[in-house]
């Protein structure tokens, strides 16, 4: 299989390290910036900008790939599968018109309420900004404020948590009024991520992500700090029922999207929120997440080749995808001033990183040595037969690496997760 991977982050570094642990596949990349992860597993890299399809659909002419595995939203909302598909490119990744499951937020919303699948919250879209400050100064209660439009999971604003009523007016004013407001969901959030062919879905073990960039989930919203799974592949505060719950909700919106001609094919990402009243949709992704893809893919034990041919051919089967009953914690290292004043261009020294497994993501690399840029820049992923142990794995090699980087030292470990758990018995 000759296959190309478009992206250039941390995500897209374990997808290319997954499918070239087979050995007669030919990984083509298209990114951005130079991982140099990538770079060195890629039998040729154009860097291209992840949008422009013209250059993307050309490369993929120039190099005979049969086969295409799309990282990240900008490309998707773009139509790069539509291109691709229509070049002969067999692509694990939505359609446009699929996509906007993830991209427009309204959509995910108004199809869900359509089809009546569960766990959607109460909300109302917005196009107006009068009348959605209006309804926030109305409504009693606090709401999530979501910007219809993709926003590199740091758009959403919670009231009660972030911003106060005058906040909330004000960014709804920052961003025109193009708006979902939804009920504040109170519990504890976990991930559950799928293969999907267009009808048949594929779970992969649930993960919980750490949006807050300090510790204690303090200060804004990142892309994601790190992310933890178990090793039996579930969490101990979401409940077996509550995960079929989540499971049925996914296969129930991938059932609409076929039934209204647009079938997803590709990884479906399911954020949730565990209620005291089962799981809440907290939103749709159209990819894999950043950083959970890093946890699932190291756990991946069968061949992601075989699964990138399932997705493509519609014939994806659950016999054909296994992951290892082990647990994973990654912990991202971030600039000095992450996100809001990233110190860019300091070294880094990465030390005795030991047995993690390292991904590379926003970094550069020049003359052997690796420099800051500006987003998230390493992630080390420990993998084990307890978390604890995977925990102290990816630590060791997350506080080794010298340079104006921190991380979050609490992901993985037990004192922040027996919190989740007392929270949501809590809620009970």
């Amino acid at each position: 299989m000759k296959i190309l991977v478009v992206g250039g982050g941390g995500r897209e570094h374990a997808i290319a390290s997954a499918l070239s642990r087979n050995s007669e596949t030919e990984i083509y990349s298209v990114m951005a910036r130079k991982n140099p992860g990538i770079a060195r597993i890629a039998k040729k890299v154009s860097l291209t900008k992840e949008t422009d399809l013209a250059r993307i659909v050309a490369f993929a002419g120039e190099t005979g790939v049969t086969h295409a595995f799309i990282g990240p939203e900008a490309p998707l909302e773009a139509g790069v599968v539509d291109r691709l598909s229509a070049a002969g490119v067999a692509c694990v990744g939505p359609t446009k018109a699929a996509a906007r499951i993830e991209t427009d937020k309204a959509f995910c919303r108004d199809l869900m309420t359509h089809h009546h699948v569960s766990g959607n919250p109460a909300y109302r879209v917005f196009h107006d900004t009068a009348e959605a400050i209006a309804f926030v100064q109305d409504h009693n209660g606090d709401l999530a404020i979501k910007p219809i439009g993709l926003t590199g999971g740091k758009g959403v604003r919670i009231m009660g948590e972030q911003v106060g009523l005058a906040g909330a007016i004000d960014y709804i004013r920052q961003i025109n009024g193009e708006v979902v407001l939804e009920e504040r969901l109170k519990g504890e959030e976990f991930t559950l991520q799928a293969f999907v062919d267009g009808f048949h879905i594929v779970p992969m073990p649930l993960v919980q992500d750490h949006k807050r960039a300090f510790e204690g989930d303090t200060g804004p919203n990142t892309g994601g700090m790190g992310s933890y799974t178990m090793p039996d592949h579930m969490l101990p505060f979401v409940s077996r029922k509550d995960y079929t719950a989540a499971l049925s909700i996914m296969a129930s919106v991938i059932a609409a999207m076929a039934k209204d001609g647009y079938p997803y094919k590709g990884v479906l990402y399911g954020q949730f929120m565990n209620t005291s009243e089962g799981p809440k949709v907290i939103e749709f992704n159209a990819r894999f997440g950043d950083p959970e893809a890093m946890n699932v893919l190291t756990l991946l034990s069968s061949d992601l080749c075989d699964a990138v041919i399932g997705i493509t051919e519609g014939s994806l089967s659950a016999s054909k995808v296994t992951f290892e009953h082990a647990a994973t914690v990654c912990k991202y290292l971030v600039p000095e001033g992450y996100p809001a004043a990233p110190k860019v261009g300091r070294p880094l020294n990465l030390g005795k990183t030991g047995d993690a497994i390292l991904y590379y993501a926003n970094v550069e690399e020049r003359d052997g040595r690796l420099f800051t840029l500006t987003s998230r820049t390493l992630a080390f992923v420990g993998k084990a037969d307890t978390l604890a142990t995977a925990e102290r794995i990816a630590e060791q090699a997350a506080s080794a690496v010298q340079g104006s980087v921190h991380h979050r030292r609490d992901i993985g470990t037990q004192a922040l997760l027996d919190r989740r758990i007392a929270h949501m018995k809590e809620l009970q």
